[in-house]
């Protein structure tokens, strides 16, 4: 079953990110596009997926709860959850290992909590975008115990990547999968990345604004559209063939 995706995307709540992004926007943007299945993952925290997850069943898509992981290093990482129970556990493990540095919105912007009806239920006064006490090598142990996945963002970007902070991505980190910039070269990121080769490339948007949402083009052929497939996949639980997007 081919299916289109985009599994990092950010809502109102992420730092920077746009005020149009809400939970109801992101999933109406993503069924007006055609996509099968999405993922939420704002920075260092899941406090929008309950609405986007809710938004998606009522709209018939298949939304996994997320987060976009500052570690220790400064290097981002995607972690998917099969569920809102799950991705609320890893949140509380985030957060009891963040450094509690106030938001300034007038610099960064709102971090605004949301429901599904649009409804604002809060602010998160935390800044999310710092580093986070759980290092490269640690994330993926971690998203497991949570029956998550994870994959290291935009490798191909000068910051807040793997590559950039460590150079290389260590393979006893474990990850079975890895995420290119929407614009960047396969082939000069896989010369220069040999490790990369073995791996699951990811092509997502990682928008912070409803217009840098695209038309899908990347696909993964999943034995059925569940969470806990798209899951095993991205873990290299089960093998399955995908797009260069």
């Amino acid at each position: 079953m081919r299916i289109f995706y985009d599994l990092h995307l950010h809502s109102c709540l992420s730092p920077c990110g746009s005020e149009d992004m809400t939970p109801s926007n992101l999933v109406n943007m993503a069924c007006l596009l055609g996509y099968d299945v999405i993922a939420l993952t704002d920075h260092n925290s899941c406090l929008n997926t309950p609405a986007a997850v809710e938004l998606g069943k009522q709209n018939g898509l298949l939304v996994l709860p997320g987060m976009e992981l500052c570690t220790s290093e400064e290097a981002h990482v995607v972690c998917l959850f099969p569920n809102v129970k799950a991705v609320m556990g890893f949140h509380q493990y985030v957060t009891e290992r963040s450094a509690k540095i106030k938001n300034r919105p007038e610099i960064f912007g709102h971090q605004t909590i949301m429901d599904e009806k649009e409804t604002v239920i809060g602010e998160e006064e935390a800044l999310l975008l710092n580093a986070v006490a759980i290092s490269v090598n640690d994330v993926t142990a971690a998203v497991k115990k949570f029956c998550g996945a994870a994959f290291p963002a935009h490798v191909d970007k000068s910051a807040f990547s793997v590559i950039a902070s460590l150079g290389v991505i260590p393979p006893e980190a474990g990850f079975a999968a890895a995420e290119i910039s929407s614009s960047g070269n396969v082939e000069k990121l896989l010369a220069a990345n040999p490790e990369l080769n073995e791996k699951i490339l990811l092509r997502n948007s990682d928008a912070h604004y409803l217009e840098n949402m695209f038309e899908p083009r990347a696909w993964l052929d999943l034995p059925e559209k569940t969470p806990e497939c798209l899951i095993a996949a991205l873990n290299g639980s089960i093998k399955i063939e995908w797009s260069r997007g």
